[in-house]
């Protein structure tokens, strides 16, 4: 790591305190110091020798104190050992000085000689000889335990780096040494170690000498003449196999020496081998404890590298070992072969025979372990080619063994430790699972092996599980050979040849997959596996399939692309790819087959399969397919005698001979008619008698009737569905409700269900067939049966499904003709919806359930249930042409939608959003006013489940019209209203609403208008505020056309009585809309006569005023506003609301309405600024008008902008500053400069964009008003800039102040003045200069103005003037102007006489401008400004030197002042005369002739 200059005398500084620090006696923080100074040397780069030297000094020192604690001395030698890569041979130096010859040395110097010789071989090499000679005079005088413990682990170091030197000495810098001297020093050190420590050693030292042995002996093998007395201390080494904290050290030397013998290709003798072998395969199979997991990876790497010198005799002994039972040894060495074989050992390759040999060995032991270790080795080999083609087989059949033992293992549970062997059972089956997921088919002579025997897995019920590997791995196979077939001149195309296995004939193999692809609409991959490998197998199946299947089964996997599709539309496509082969191959012989084969398989699914319900429609529609008639009834006759074979008999025999029916409805009838014939049904309708019966039920035939109904060819069903269908269902029923002979309510469920599941496919059924002009006469009948059932259901309890599905069947049948009066659609409708809505809540229906299960039950019957009332009414509303009857159909649910009990409610409105969905057609004239003012609100209902069926039903009102809205952000906030929050909920309704109520039709606002006052009289508070709100956004959008409608009804709202919190913000909008948007409009009355007047009587008007109408609603409203805090009483009292309806004065009104908010109620008033944003971009003149002064107001007030972002607002206030209308003007410029009141760091943010629109306000001269707003603005807003700020607008702003002065209104004056007065401390040293020239100017303004007519214009003056007189370097004039500051004021005479006395010393000039600027002050329309001009005038002239009278104008002064002689007022008069005659004696007096 480099530093720089810097860093580097930091970090040395930081050293030399460091070293002095370790000069003290205190110990106590030198394990802290080294600590550091290893981290610093470490990361440094480059060292001061100086200090490099000191370091070596005090580390050393340290190191060798007997005296330090052992933690620190250590830590001293690495302090040390660091410092060497700085200066080597000084450290070198200071260790061997303190290595001396025939001297037990310190240890930790040793200590420090080993680590230099790992940590710097190449620069350690040269010193070692003499290292070496150095110690074998020691070894003899060390006897203590820890010193000898200390030169075994030198010496293990020391042959180390000879070692990599022996190995690498052409990687080192410096000429080849002997090595063989080094060499000879570490065999005679090692010897000494083995023959005179080893035998008597302690356990510790054992373990010193055990890690020193591997590195040493690993050297000596390089000698030819060493390597007998090397390979003889082997044994020793093994020996040392013991405890296991030994064992790890032990391992690793042998790993040292094997590594070492292969390095030098030496053969180790057989025995040693053999010994070796023994030793290291009970490290890894040691027992009863397991192995050490260091240890035993260790004791694998020895094997891996005898796998590579002697991998025949390790197979030897593989072999060998693994046939005795032992299950530790077995599975270590099964777990040895898969490393071996993982590993790719070339060598290795020449024994796949003894490796395949070695497993087949075990492939009969039943241990848990020794299954699975043996299909992870089979992995391995299938990954890596391990397989041989002859003698693979048998590996992957035992794979597929493995998987199918689980359920032959598990069917017969042993009665002990049965959870533990299905636990050890199943990670069997997961091991195999996995290595056939994993198994790649195209591995070098893996096709061989595999095809086509692997076929033979496919069709076993046992290998279902293992079904998608196995299909992946037939497909890849054949997908692999057709690339070849054509790329290849040669073909190696995959033939099926039988061999030794029996392999599974098209049929079977079509059967199996065709049942197994049934789960791919589920997701399944198994499922999409088998539908795949049929896409590649067409002419395995039959080569007539080639061309049908090339264009069909890809049209069959689109749908499954990326998703799942409908299980019924997926079953309908496989049985219609069946039927097509079926046809498509035209072989009697080949489709009885395929039903027998269909037949074998009943067993393989369990009956709730997806699987087994589509195994008998499959066999059925080959059934249907067969051209033999004879086996088509042999089949049916051996069905109906004998159903149990096909697992549940009745969805077995009901699903085969419905769908044989499809083609062969004379034969199935036929026979069953013989079948009922000739079986006895005695008493079957007490069938819960012959449980376990094998012969079918009267209740399973009139399920058959039904299934064959369903699936009948229609043009052959209508002419025998009375006589032979219907009769024979209605026999059955009747026969099933008899007791000896007599009728009794039958509670039978599984009668009542099997006879509405009959009578549903029957409606069904005559529905598909289409005959416009086939009348089913049974209608009617079978509709009060199912009313019948219905009613019969208790109204406290849900435990059957007869509701749910007789619900269905009288849909199906009221579809049917003839067609049901207004009247029966209304009786059915009400008797279910007054059988279903009154249940209990859900919770208590499930409450009755015993279990979850039955809990589950409950609530599956609920939802159904409830679907299915909704689907009933939808198709009978919507089947009507007549809106009227739609209407009457649906106000049915009118009481439910608004019912106490929200349990109620919800159903009502479930139902509801299942009727008003968009995939409908309504009548043309269907009206959606009121239904969308009944179900509206209630987006704000108590439960989640009605709001979101609510705004569901209110979006589908408008599909119905033929509407399209904003689909995605309506359904976003539909899905928002699952918040408990009432505010967020309200708000959503609120955007619903304003997104839909455009939409509503002209024609329909008053009905829907007329629903939600129903609504307001009568809903719970939220959804109270929810009409509230869906009005008010309602009459916003549409109002322009009902304005007079619109204040009736808005009173309606207010005039409840009721609390206005939380609708204050939308209704104070839209009223003052209503008042602005009405100024001075004339229209007639409200035709809401039968409400509540708005107006009292004596307030009626001959000409409706509608502004003043709508004056009158918000009067209400502000008064129930004050009643809850939300306002306080205007400034203008009553008169507020005469201002408010004034065109003229509509601005004012507006003002003293924003004063009167509550901004202490900052949350509701920020409602209202951000519902009212919109006034300031409206078409709509006067609303902008009314914004613009609503909001001028209310940007004063800094709580306001606390808690509101009103950034938006300042920039369109600042843009309708530069509107043409100049009320605009001036109401923005208002808020422009309230701005600095309420948000004075907006001001200085947006200076320029406020100064710029506030100044242009100063050029409407026409306009005095927007004039006085503009310079009472920007006497605000430069109360907090700085000269810099305004150094660009001075002169501007300076110039267009001084022109309003003289202005004729007061107001105006007044405020220039005060303006004037601020600008003197922003000239800033730019424009002071400018500035006292403009003072200059106005200066006579000043002290004529002081006696204005209006008194504050005088004060304003005066202080002015005390402002800008320091400018022209007269402070001298305070005195005078002292006198202003009198209770009394001075005459105005005596007042100049004095000023001009004064300001005559110190500025004749300025005193002679003053006559010049009086003249245009005499004609003023002010009576005592031209008095007070003319004495001005009088009082310069006397006071002007000779010099500057010689200069005055003597004739036009003259004649000004004759003029003023007959002035109206007297004062004025006299004035003149006084200064006429002033004049004639200065004149006379410098001797100038008038």
């Amino acid at each position: 790591m480099t530093l720089s200059t810097e860093e580097s005398i930091e970090m040395f500084g930081d050293i030399n305190l460091t070293l002095g620090m370790l000069n003290k006696e205190d110990i106590v923080n030198k394990e802290d110091i080294y600590s550091h100074l290893t981290s610093v040397i470490q990361n440094t780069d480059i060292l001061d020798d100086a200090i490099v030297q000191r370091l070596i000094y005090y580390a050393s020192k340290d190191m060798r104190d007997n005296n330090m604690l052992r933690e620190i001395r250590m830590l001293a030698g690495e302090v040390l050992v660091s410092l060497a890569a700085h200066d080597f041979n000084s450290v070198m130096y200071e260790v061997q000085s303190n290595f001396r010859i025939l001297e037990l040395p310190n240890e930790f110097v040793v200590l420090a000689l080993a680590e230099l010789a790992t940590s710097y071989v190449s620069q350690s090499i040269p010193f070692m000889m003499m290292t070496l000679l150095t110690m074998q005079t020691m070894l003899r005088l060390a006897e203590d335990e820890r010193m000898k413990g200390t030169f075994c682990i030198a010496l293990e170091k020391f042959s180390k780096a000879i070692y990599k030197y022996v190995n690498h000495w052409r990687d080192f810098p410096y000429p080849r040494l002997d090595a063989n001297r080094l060499s000879d020093k570490i065999f005679m050190l090692f010897r000494y170690i083995m023959e005179k420590w080893a035998p008597l050693a302690s356990p510790m030292q054992t373990l010193s000498i055990v890690k020193d042995h591997g590195p040493t002996v690993s050297l000596l093998l390089h000698r030819e003449d060493f390597r007998g007395y090397a390979l003889g201390q082997v044994p020793w080494l093994l020996n040392q196999y013991k405890d296991k904290e030994i064992d790890f050290h032990v391992t690793q030397s042998l790993k040292q020496i094997l590594t070492a013998a292969v390095l030098y290709d030496i053969g180790l003798p057989r025995s040693l081998r053999r010994s070796i072998f023994i030793n290291l395969l009970q490290q890894i199979c040691r027992a009863p404890e397991p192995p050490v997991k260091e240890n035993e990876m260790e004791a694998s790497s020895c094997f891996l590298i005898l796998a590579h010198s002697n991998p025949g005799e390790l197979m030897e002994f593989f072999d060998e070992q693994v046939r005795s039972n032992n299950e530790a040894i077995r599975v270590g060495i099964l777990t040895l072969l898969r490393l071996a074989v993982n590993a790719d050992e070339p060598r290795l390759r020449d024994h796949i025979i003894s490796i395949e040999r070695t497993v087949k060995i075990v492939m009969g032991d039943l241990s848990t372990k020794v299954r699975n270790s043996v299909l992870l080795l089979i992995q391995t080999m299938c990954e890596k080619s391990y397989i041989e083609a002859r003698e693979g087989w048998p590996l992957i059949d035992y794979v597929f063994s493995q998987f199918a033992t689980l359920n032959r293992n598990l069917e017969k549970p042993v009665k002990t430790n049965f959870h533990e062997n299905e636990k050890e059972e199943e990670s069997v089956r997961e091991t195999s699972l996995e290595v056939l997921k994993t198994l790649d088919p195209l591995v070098i002579g893996m096709p061989q092996v595999l095809w086509p025997r692997i076929l033979t897995f496919v069709v076993p019920a046992e290998y279902t599980e293992a079904l998608e590997p196995l299909f992946s791995i037939i497909r890849i196979l054949i997908m692999a050979e057709e690339k070849k077939k054509h790329s290849a001149k040669e073909s190696t195309a995959l033939v099926i040849s039988t061999g030794a296995v029996k392999l599974p004939s098209p049929q079977q193999l079509l059967a199996r997959l065709l049942v197994i692809s049934m789960p791919a609409s589920l997701g399944e991959l198994r499922g999409a596996g088998a539908i795949g490998l049929l896409k590649i197998l067409p002419e395995i199946i039959h080569p007539k399939l080639v061309d049908l299947w090339k264009t069909r089964l890809p049209e069959l996997l689109q749908p499954l692309e990326g998703k799942n599709i409908s299980t019924v539309l997926w079953e309908t496509m496989l049985l219609q790819l069946l039927k097509e082969s079926l046809w498509k191959i035209s072989d009697v012989a080949w489709t009885i087959q395929l039903t027998q084969d269909f037949k074998q398989q009943m067993g393989s699914y369990s009956n709730n399969s997806t699987e087994k319900k589509f195994l008998w429609k499959a066999l059925g529609t080959t059934l249907a397919c067969c051209q033999d008639s004879d086996f088509v009834n042999s089949q049916i006759k051996e069905f109906l005698t004998a159903p149990n074979q096909l697992g549940d008999q009745r969805q077995g025999i009901t699903s085969i001979l419905g769908y044989c029916a499809e083609n062969h409805l004379d034969i199935v009838l036929k026979v069953f008619k013989t079948f009922q014939n000739q079986e006895k049904f005695f008493m079957n309708q007490c069938k819960s008698l012959f449980s376990g019966k094998k012969s079918l039920t009267k209740t399973d035939v009139m399920v058959i009737y039904g299934a064959v109904a369903l699936h009948a060819p229609k043009k052959q069903l209508l002419s025998r569905l009375n006589q032979d269908i219907i009769s024979q269902v209605l026999f059955l029923h009747g026969q099933c409700s008899q007791v000896l002979g007599m009728s009794v309510m039958n509670k039978d469920m599984d009668l009542q269900m099997s006879f509405t599941r009959s009578i549903t496919e029957i409606g069904i059924a005559v529905q598909d067939a289409e005959d416009q002009g086939f009348q089913f006469s049974y209608k009617e009948m079978l509709i009060v049966y199912m009313l019948d059932f219905i009613r019969d259901e208790p109204l406290d309890s849900l435990a059957s499904p007869i509701r749910w599905k007789a619900l269905i069947a009288i849909r199906y049948l009221s579809k049917l003709k003839p067609q049901l009066s207004l009247q029966d659609h209304l009786n059915i409708l009400e008797e279910n919806i007054r059988r279903l809505l009154p249940l209990p809540p859900l919770e208590n229906l499930k409450s009755e359930g015993q279990t979850d299960k039955d809990k589950e039950h409950i609530q599956f019957l609920y939802e159904r249930s409830m679907d299915t009332l909704g689907k009933l009414l939808k198709t009978m509303m919507w089947d009507n042409v007549n809106a009227e009857d739609c209407q009457e159909m649906f106000n049915l649910l009118r009481m439910w939608l608004v019912s106490q009990k929200e349990w109620e409610r919800e159903r009502a409105f479930q139902i509801t959003a299942k009727v008003l969905t968009n995939d409908i057609e309504a009548p043309g004239n269907f009206k959606i006013g009121s239904l969308l003012g009944l179900l509206a609100p209630h987006s704000c209902d108590t439960l989640p489940t009605i709001r979101q069926a609510a705004a569901s039903s209110t979006i589908g009102l408008f599909y119905i019209k033929g509407i399209h809205l904003e689909v995605e952000r309506l359904q976003g906030l539909q899905e928002g209203l699952e918040s408990d929050d009432v505010q967020v909920q309200i708000k959503i309704s609120s955007k619903i609403a304003k997104i839909v109520s455009k939409f509503i039709p002209n024609e329909e606002i008053l009905m829907f208008l007329e629903e939600m006052l129903d609504g307001l009289e009568s809903l719970n508070p939220t959804c109270t505020k929810a009409c509230g709100i869906w009005m008010i956004t309602v009459l916003k959008q549409q109002g322009a056309d009902l304005e007079d409608q619109v204040a009736c009804a808005t009173y309606e709202v207010i005039s409840m009585g009721t609390s206005v919190t939380g609708l204050y913000p939308e209704l104070f909008t839209l009223l003052l809309k209503l008042v602005s948007c009405t100024l001075g409009q004339k229209m007639p009355t409200c035709p809401w006569s039968h409400r509540r007047h708005v107006m009292q009587q004596g307030e009626q008007q001959q000409i409706p005023d509608p502004c003043r109408l709508s004056t009158a609603t918000l009067k209400c409203l502000q008064a129930q506003a004050m009643r809850e805090g939300l306002a306080k009483e205007s400034d203008e009292g009553d008169n507020l609301w005469t201002l408010l309806s004034s065109p003229s004065t509509h601005h004012i009104g507006v003002c003293s309405l924003a004063r009167s908010m509550a901004v202490w109620q900052h949350g509701v008033i920020l409602d209202i600024m951000e519902q009212l944003l919109s006034s300031l971009t409206s078409s709509s003149e006067n609303y902008r008008i009314t914004g613009a002064a609503f909001f001028s107001e209310l940007m004063k007030e800094p709580i306001l902008w606390k808690h509101g972002n009103l950034r938006n607002l300042l920039i369109l206030m600042d843009q309708s500053a530069w509107d043409s209308n100049a009320t605009l003007r001036q109401m923005a410029i208002r808020g422009l400069g309230n701005t600095a009141s309420g948000a004075p760091h907006k001001v200085k943010k947006h200076k320029q964009l406020m100064l710029e629109s506030i100044i242009r306000g100063l050029y409407h001269l026409a306009r005095t008003e927007v004039v006085c707003e503009s310079l009472k603005a920007l006497k605000k807003i430069l109360e907090l800039l700085t000269d810099r700020d305004v150094s660009f607008y001075f002169k501007e702003i300076v110039l267009q102040t001084r022109t309003f002065f003289e202005d004729e209104q007061d107001d105006v004056r007044l405020t220039a003045i005060f303006l004037f007065e601020d600008l003197a401390p922003l000239t800033g040293r730019r424009w002071k200069i400018f500035f006292a020239e403009e003072i200059k100017k106005s200066l006579i303004s000043f002290l004529l103005h002081l006696w204005d007519p209006n008194p504050k214009i005088g004060v304003a003056c005066r202080d002015v003037l005390m402002v800008c007189i320091p400018f022209l370097g007269l402070q001298d004039l305070y005195g005078v102007l002292d006198r202003l500051l009198d209770q009394d004021l001075p005459r105005a005479r005596d007042f100049y006489s004095q000023f001009c006395v004064k300001l005559a010393k110190k500025n004749q000039e300025i005193l002679w401008i003053r006559h010049t600027h009086s003249f245009t002050f005499f004609t003023s329309t002010w009576e005592v400004i031209r008095s007070a001009a003319v004495k001005l005038t009088d009082a310069v002239v006397l006071n002007l030197t000779s010099q500057y009278v010689e200069l005055l104008d003597r004739d036009q002064l003259t004649t000004r002042l004759q003029a003023l002689r007959q002035d109206p007022c007297i004062s004025v008069q006299r004035a003149a005369e006084a200064a006429l005659q002033t004049l004639l004696r200065r004149c006379k007096e410098t001797s100038i002739p008038l």
